[in-house]
């Protein structure tokens, strides 16, 4: 499946990969789902942009000053700024001022947080009612099962602690799995994707709820 810059877009969750096309470096995303880009990502935030300027020298980044709303993953500390490289072609994303977002990102040694294109990023209003909810727990106790793509069928499970995600092969325009569910650990020791309650019940997995 080839995947572009255009097409992978806010809000699907992304990773970032580099790649020459035409002797010019461009930015090459890969999807992942929301629960992955969560576990993988130092900070996960929401948070209002105030305002936007470029900073360093040769190699020149933009800044955002941000107002931090909420904080689901990071520091205990508020974050008021967060980096981007300011080329489209270095991953660099474009934030609108006054919008609250989603935003997960890097730690740099020095503490400031980092948002490339293939961060999990999106309008806040953007979000599903069960994204909202997974974010406050189901996404952090999920971070032990693994969520493997799958592509074409048949697909196999490799261990126990893993879902496939079938969004590629079932549903790709609604994004089902990506929207609505989380992939979370049963009481017998496996990983099954979940769509319920806040808190599933034990050992329990729900396919109706939002």
């Amino acid at each position: 499946m080839s995947w572009t810059v255009k097409t992978l877009v806010l809000p699907m969750v992304l990773l970032c990969v580099w790649r020459l096309q035409e002797g010019a470096e461009a930015c090459t995303c890969f999807p992942v789902h929301p629960q992955t880009a969560f576990c993988q990502a130092d900070v996960v935030i929401k948070a209002k942009v105030l305002g936007r300027k470029l900073v360093g020298g040769i190699e020149e980044s933009v800044m955002y000053d941000i107002k931090q709303m909420q904080m689901f993953k990071g520091p205990r500390r508020n974050i008021d700024a967060v980096y981007t490289p300011s080329s489209s072609a270095a991953c660099g994303v474009s934030l609108t001022n006054n919008v609250e977002y989603l935003l997960t990102g890097r730690l740099a040694s020095n503490g400031s947080l980092h948002v490339v294109l293939c961060d999990f990023m999106t309008p806040w209003d953007n979000l599903s009612a069960s994204q909202k909810t997974n974010l406050v727990a189901r996404y952090k106790t999920g971070c032990a099962c693994q969520i493997t793509h799958c592509y074409a069928f048949p697909c196999k499970l490799s261990r126990p602690a893993e879902c496939l995600w079938t969004d590629f092969v079932t549903k790709l325009g609604n994004r089902e799995q990506a929207r609505h569910f989380a992939c979370v650990k049963r009481s017998h020791g496996y990983c099954a994707w979940y769509r319920g309650t806040l808190f599933p019940k034990k050992g329990y997995m729900d396919t109706k709820g939002r």
